[in-house]
């Protein structure tokens, strides 16, 4: 036992004291356990590649991705890469996970497990590389390698579907058509910066909102950690040390956006095995392939046997490909590779496998930060994912600058996989990134495509929320911490606009579907939960998808893909065409008469137009482990109004055509004062706890969250409400 103490705010986020840092870091790891136990759990399951284990079927297409991407290999080979002090630090916290799971009440999730699915599965301590394969488990489809997987999917699709219009089409050109926005499953987030001459009190303010697949409980802790050395208050993963992404020391503080960067890279592998087992074909010939065999328990099933295969290039992530035609997807032509045992398949190139480092070398030196330039040396260590960032601190200094490891590829080879077999496609050395830049006035991150090309890491970016929030900072001349949630919850659409521009000018519409459409464009474009026109907007916008994937030349885009189903959402076809609509209903080239379907939406959109306002229908659709076990009673949320949309400032997203409730969206709101600490402002989704019902603070904080609001952050020990610890614990 090393010796702490916890305290409590009115909305239960722990203050953690102790004498010295690694007393810190076990308070952090028992804290954690206590307040997150099922969360922490299923993350080492899924970290250990174990959750089909515990929760049946519904874990196999993780743990099959796992294994064959070698995340607890990777892991363990970055625990015993660390430092002596660096290891420590994560020994105790790891110490601290496992004596706070011993005294934590049993989850009702398992309690949920056991009923449905019978019998019990005890849990072992946590290994000692735990906190690392859960770091992993946060990042690890965090990555653009999927997009990459759907990209290819995209132009094979496409050359195997025999319509003339996608036959003629670049494959780059189809690509972009069909990825217009970097907001994918799990991308995106906001941050803005004011230096000092905006702000009210003369020092700067940073704030944002990481934006998430909305899961229940949310993949940030609110928490504050003190010793000698440092006192941090900031958002965790629980499960990890430190504060990686959003932190206020007191002189500094920092938070991040998603780069949208090109760093892990997909390759297109032909692979071969013999009596000697795998091979591959690599750029100077036949080389040979790792293979190692994994077997995965699955609670209530039959055992799963995973082949986990690696060439040079990384782990092979998807199997079963077919080779060998005489054209391929970009134009090279292979020939009929007519040998046996031959098949196609997909290799990645993980940044933190090359080098067997996940960057938690830094973790220890940004809370250690007193300056914005202390936070970007703590960041120079950084490796993925690559994160645009903000710092700033009480000296008025505020600095952009990007932190991670970036492949080093021309910008027409970050959207498709890299030929294994071509010398030109070798990986190279991480690219170099550019220096710090102060900012004087105004710095927004939205994962927008960068002014300069010393920051353009990427292929895909986000149209809309940057120019908003620059758009909103440039309206007032001075700012305050309490004029943020005017930016948080900021709803206006411009990718509304585009799509309205197709309703402009049709003719032959009857007078109900005329009212709507010129309802429509006379609309402020704002997806207010009080909205009637927010609500047409969604309706024409899903009949609008439900009628292109039926397109032939978009319907051939919907075959099914070969990477698993862990990968189904980066897929899936509707979200897609939803967020290409306005394009798509330009391509007259590819069949798509545009005018004709959005006369016939207008018209069924008049038909069923009921004066509903949007957030009648637009509420929060969080996901859970339980979903995926049938039988099984998921916890449920308060279904609040919301305002916003998928690409709005207030980033509430859905998936039009299938449903309204919004699966990802701002998992943390903060708010950074560096005038004064204690002024500053933070939120989540539900509540500092587990996602216990039972618990008071399960979703307290949700009716703030839902009006994009934040709640204060309490600094003074004294307004702080000590916890007592069980016996011997803290002690």
């Amino acid at each position: 036992m090393m010796p702490f103490e916890v305290f409590r705010d009115d909305w239960g986020v722990p203050h953690v004291r102790a004498s010295d840092e690694p007393a810190l870091a076990y308070g952090q790891g028992w804290v954690t356990a206590r307040d997150r136990t099922w969360q922490v759990q299923t993350d080492r399951w899924r970290a250990e590649g174990r959750l089909a284990e515990h929760i049946g079927d519904g874990g196999i297409a993780w743990d099959v991705v796992a294994h064959r991407l070698r995340l607890p290999d990777l892991a363990q080979r970055a625990y015993a890469a660390l430092g002596d002090e660096d290891r420590a630090w994560v020994d105790a916290y790891t110490a601290g996970v496992d004596a706070g799971l011993a005294s934590a009440p049993r989850p009702v999730e398992v309690d949920e497990l056991d009923r449905v699915l019978g019998g019990t599965t005890p849990d072992d301590p946590w290994p000692a590389w735990a906190p690392l394969g859960v770091f992993l488990v946060a990042h690890a489809l965090f990555s653009t390698f999927p997009r990459v997987l759907w990209h290819d999917h995209v132009v094979r699709s496409a050359r195997a579907s025999g319509h003339a219009g996608l036959a003629d089409v670049d494959p780059l050109e189809l690509v972009r058509l069909l990825d217009p926005a970097a907001d994918g499953p799990t991308s995106g987030s906001n941050a803005w910066a004011l230096h000092g001459t905006r702000t009210g009190s003369g020092m700067p303010l940073l704030a944002g909102d990481p934006h998430r697949v909305l899961e229940l409980p949310g993949p940030y802790q609110q928490i504050r950690l003190a010793c000698p050395e440092y006192d941090v208050l900031g958002l965790a993963f629980p499960g990890v040390p430190g504060l990686p992404h959003f932190g206020h020391t007191g002189t500094a503080a920092w938070g991040i956006t998603n780069a949208a960067a090109h760093a892990a890279e997909l390759y297109r592998e032909m692979l071969l095995r013999d009596d000697d087992g795998w091979q591959a074909f690599g750029p100077h010939g036949v080389e040979p392939v790792t293979a190692t065999t994994v077997h995965v328990r699955v609670r209530g099933g039959e055992p799963l046997t995973v082949e986990a295969l690696e060439t040079a290039r990384g782990p092979v992530v998807v199997r079963g490909m077919p080779p060998g035609r005489p054209v391929d997807q970009d134009g090279v032509v292979t020939g009929a590779l007519p040998r046996a045992g031959l098949e196609e398949a997909r290799s990645v190139r993980l940044q933190a496998h090359v080098d067997a480092d996940l960057g938690l070398a830094c973790l220890r030196p940004l809370l250690r930060a007193r300056t914005a330039h202390d936070v970007a040396a703590a960041l120079t260590g950084w490796v993925d994912p690559v994160n645009r960032v903000l710092a700033a601190d009480s000296g008025g200094t505020v600095l952009t600058f990007d932190a991670g490891r970036v492949a080093d590829r021309a910008p027409h080879d970050r959207l498709l996989s890299l030929r294994a077999w071509d010398p030109a496609h070798a990986p190279r050395p991480w690219r170099t990134l550019a220096v710090p830049r102060e900012v004087t006035d105004v710095a927004v991150d939205a994962n927008e495509r960068p002014a300069g090309a010393d920051r353009d890491h990427g292929s895909v970016y986000a149209p809309d929320r940057a120019a908003r929030i620059a758009h909103l900072l440039a309206g007032r001349p001075v700012w305050r911490v309490a004029d943020m949630g005017d930016v948080h919850g900021d709803t206006h659409w411009a990718g509304a606009g585009r799509l309205l521009r197709h309703t402009a000018g049709l003719d032959g519409l009857s007078p109900a579907a005329a009212a709507v459409r010129d309802r429509l464009l006379a609309w402020d474009l704002r997806m207010d939960a009080s909205s009637v026109e927010a609500a047409l907007l969604a309706d024409l916008r899903a009949v609008l998808v439900t009628r292109l994937v039926e397109e032939p030349a978009v319907r051939a885009l919907g075959a099914p893909h070969v990477a698993g189903p862990a990968f189904d959402a980066w897929f899936g076809l509707r979200g897609r065409v939803g967020a290409a609509l306005p394009a798509l209903l330009d391509r007259a080239d590819l069949g798509v008469d545009g005018p004709a379907h959005v006369r016939a939406a207008l018209e069924e959109v008049a038909v069923r137009a009921d004066g509903s306002t949007w957030g009648a229908r637009h509420t929060v659709l969080p996901a859970h482990v339980l979903a995926d076990v049938p039988g099984a009673a998921v916890p449920v949320v308060p279904a609040l109004p919301l305002g916003g949309d998928q690409d709005t400032v207030r980033c509430t997203g859905t998936v039009p055509g299938m449903t309204d409730g919004a699966f990802r969206g701002s998992v943390a709101r903060w708010v950074w004062d560096l005038q004064d600490r204690s002024r500053s402002r933070w939120g989540v989704p539900f509540g500092s706890s587990s996602g216990d019902p039972r618990s008071p603070h399960f979703a307290d904080q949700h009716p703030t969250w839902a009006v994009a609001g934040t709640v204060e952050v309490v600094t003074d020990w004294a307004s702080l409400t000590p916890e007592p610890l069980p016996t011997g614990v803290g002690e």
